[in-house]
């Protein structure tokens, strides 16, 4: 046995010593400082670059609170100096009640001058209002007519606009176009109104029916000349208004 312990002695007998191993790096240039089970593995860290390892500035503020370059902002600062300052919201839905007023007024009175600035706003709130009384007074005559008459109007509007683009330098917009000819219609719920009560189909009937078609026609032909300025073609203007007032005065009497 003695043989073979020195057999082992001198087996495991080397002149390697693990001291003479180099001290790994890994590539970051640091050394390897974790041992698992005799080897030793890398930290976990990428390449840092030199510009990215400066000293970064302390925090000099206190707990809680942020430091003076930080102002947080207002809500007056989104919505305006003042909350007062805004418009009203009717306003901003395009619903003016006083140019409503002026357009009725406008349309009430033939002979009264119309404002062009008014005028030429794309206000659609009064024609569908009269649009809307116009059938109920139909309605009140036993016609349901509500299809028609939004059917005619849509119809009407886009003829008179394409024929007014053609006529005037400036040219004009479909909601203006159909602002002015809903508002001009007016006259005609007075005329669907006295159907209720009266028929129509006779002498008086037709002449009243003649003078109502010719107040819409006038009033919206007025309008029109002054928004766009076109002095002189009024007559040319109020034919096809009246063509179209008079499918209205139709729907009224029969």
């Amino acid at each position: 046995m003695s043989g073979f312990d020195s057999f082992n002695t001198e087996f495991f007998q080397t002149s390697y010593s693990i001291e003479d191993q180099a001290q790994p790096y890994d590539y970051s240039g640091r050394p390897y400082s974790k041992h698992y089970g005799g080897y030793e593995y890398p930290q976990q860290g990428g390449f840092v670059p030199p510009d990215m390892m400066q000293h970064q500035q302390p925090y000099t503020g206190q707990i809680y609170q942020p430091p003076q370059s930080y102002t947080p902002a207002s809500a007056q600062s989104f919505y305006g100096s003042n909350f007062e300052d805004e418009p009203p919201l009717l306003e901003e839905l395009g619903i003016n009640f006083d140019h409503i007023w002026q357009k009725t007024l406008t349309v009430l009175h033939p002979l009264k001058v119309a404002d062009g600035s008014i005028m030429n706003e794309t206000d659609l709130a009064g024609p569908m209002v009269f649009c809307l009384a116009f059938g109920a007074t139909l309605l009140l005559a036993g016609k349901i007519q509500f299809g028609y008459v939004y059917g005619i109007s849509a119809i009407g509007c886009l003829g008179m606009f394409c024929l007014l683009n053609l006529m005037s330098m400036t040219g004009v917009s479909f909601g203006c176009v159909a602002s002015v000819l809903g508002y001009c219609l007016l006259p005609m719920i007075l005329l669907s109104s006295f159907a209720i009560v009266f028929s129509l189909q006779g002498m008086m009937g037709i002449i009243l029916t003649a003078g109502i078609i010719g107040w819409c026609s006038f009033s919206a032909s007025k309008i029109f000349i002054s928004a766009l300025a076109m002095e002189g073609q009024q007559l040319l203007v109020a034919y096809p208004c009246a063509l179209l007032y008079g499918v209205f005065a139709l729907i009224s009497v029969f």
